[in-house]
């Protein structure tokens, strides 16, 4: 007789029905966007970590995106011309980014004003970049490259992105028309089928 333990039967399929995939459209969007959380995560990652490598600065994700922006074609950018690029509208985190980036020594300010103020990368923060161009080249680049078909897939995926970035500007902004405030009335109906107060 064996004194093997006997492992339990393993499921046929498993249940992959949830709130949000109710349908096998809903099941290919929730896919999409869980790919895009977890990428996200692992791009914000990937920034922090790489700049860490090429400079004694603490930075996010963001934070090093956002020098990189300032950064590209060498020319000063304006709040406004931030927010715009990085398809971001809480200018008061852009702010502390950049208030953050001009305290490490990597950006400078310059002009006055509501409209004229501008931000350029410093001497140092050219030199950073650079440097970080440098080992993005050599793990990040050489790694896609050596995988042919996705690298070939990259230019398709950047439209799909861009595409679905579109779409859901369109389902936000119908969506804030539908938003709920403080003290507004609920909709006609909405209360059906609460219980009734006893008398």
């Amino acid at each position: 007789m064996s004194n093997r333990r006997q492992q339990p039967d393993a499921p046929k399929s498993l249940d992959r029905s949830w709130h949000l995939a109710r349908t096998p459209e809903e099941m290919n969007v929730a896919g999409i966007e869980y790919a895009l959380i977890r990428c996200f995560e692992a791009f914000g990652h990937w920034q922090a970590e790489c700049l860490a490598s090429v400079a004694e600065f603490s930075a996010s994700g963001p934070e090093n995106a956002l020098l990189h922006m300032i950064r590209a074609n060498d020319r000063p950018k304006s709040v406004r011309d931030l927010a715009h690029m990085a398809n971001r509208q809480d200018v008061p985190n852009i702010q502390y980014s950049l208030r953050k980036l001009i305290k490490g020594g990597l950006v400078a300010k310059s002009g006055s004003g509501r409209s004229g103020v501008t931000y350029e990368a410093t001497e140092v923060g050219r030199d950073v970049c650079d440097r970080f161009a440098d080992v993005r080249a050599e793990l990040l680049v050489q790694s896609i490259a050596r995988l042919p078909e996705l690298a070939k897939r990259l230019p398709d995926a950047a439209h799909a992105l861009d595409l679905m970035t579109g779409i859901y500007e369109q389902a936000a902004r119908e969506a804030a028309t539908h938003r709920h405030r403080p003290g507004s009335q609920p909709p006609a109906g909405a209360e059906k089928g609460t219980s009734r107060r006893r008398t």
